[in-house]
């Protein structure tokens, strides 16, 4: 099948699977769907499109097809910081924080603990982006490890409010958050947009992009903030969704093998964006809220691991 008629099906699918969530059991009814619906589905492709280029730019820098940004540890910083406001505060959390205080503060640590590992790194010298992974991981495990301590000296009924953000959720939103959300991720792709045309590049390898002219040093500086700052505002405004970077990038490799980034990146945001609307239908209408949109793509996109594994295992 041509790329361009891939191209149609994929934003048919997205157009019909949007028109679906917003007018399911309720019609064209504006006063409804609007404030109910349109803010979660605008939610969705904020967190979906972040997620995409987050998840492309990352695995294009690393040359592998199996590592997200998740690995780096930003979940487990969101994670640990909202298990400390509340191991502080207690039941009384959002009476101290509110949710746009909240959100303006997880940001904050995930940036600073990107900027803190990084140019540590390379302040001293160390400029292979696998000793970031490999200290990004090992901090993350700390991170990981030290919120699961607080969460179990904590009372019961607060750890419902940690709960609360352990699971993606696109029922919680409020306009202020996703209108700061909005502005951020458009400006840093308005940013990134320089930069894609160096990703082809980049993804022959370290010793072929210098040959080849590049800063490589500089550009993977630029392509790690760029990083930062979309896996943190998709997670400081819905939660963490280890799997769907892997799930949504290797699908765009398999649909489009041969595509240049430019366009990776933009069918990437679309599959994204398909995944979590399809995912929250499901939700609200096959399982009636019983389970998170979270649980849905880790489930599916565990299994999709498990076979990219066993795929690149026969490979070799």
């Amino acid at each position: 099948m041509r790329a361009a008629v891939k191209i149609i099906i994929i934003i048919g699918l997205l157009l019909l699977l949007m028109t679906l969530f917003m007018t399911y059991n309720t019609g064209v009814n504006l006063d409804y769907v609007i404030p109910k619906r349109g803010i979660r589905l605008a939610t969705m492709l904020v967190v979906g499109i972040s997620t995409a280029y987050a998840s492309l730019i990352f695995q294009t820098i690393t040359n592998n097809k199996i590592l997200t940004p998740s690995i780096m540890g930003y979940e487990s910083v969101f994670i640990l910081f909202q298990t400390l406001i509340v191991f502080t505060y207690g039941d009384k959390t959002f009476q101290v924080l509110n949710h746009q205080t909240n959100f303006y503060l997880s940001i904050a640590c995930m940036m600073l603990f990107s900027f803190f590992m990084y140019f540590l790194l390379f302040k001293k010298g160390s400029k292979n982006v696998y000793h970031l992974l490999l200290i990004g991981l090992v901090l993350g495990t700390l991170f990981q490890t030290m919120s699961q301590f607080f969460q179990i000296v904590i009372d019961p009924n607060e750890f419902s409010i940690i709960e609360g953000f352990m699971f993606v959720s696109f029922n919680k939103m409020n306009t202020d958050l996703l209108v700061v959300a909005t502005v951020i991720m458009l400006a840093t792709l308005m940013t990134a947009h320089r930069y894609v045309k160096y990703l082809d590049v980049i993804a022959l390898g370290r010793d072929h992009a210098i040959n080849l002219g590049l800063n490589y040093n500089r550009l993977l500086q630029v392509y790690m903030i760029i990083i930062s700052v979309l896996v943190a505002t998709a997670t400081a405004l819905v939660g963490p969704m280890m799997f769907l970077g892997i799930l949504i990038t290797n699908l765009t490799y398999q649909l489009f093998p041969a595509a240049k980034h430019r366009s990776m990146l933009v069918i990437c945001a679309l599959i994204a964006c398909i995944a979590l609307v399809m995912g929250q239908i499901l939700i609200e209408h096959l399982f009636n809220f019983s389970t998170t949109v979270s649980i849905v793509i880790n489930f599916i996109g565990g299994f999709y691991f498990m076979y990219l594994m066993l795929t690149s295992r026969r490979k070799i």
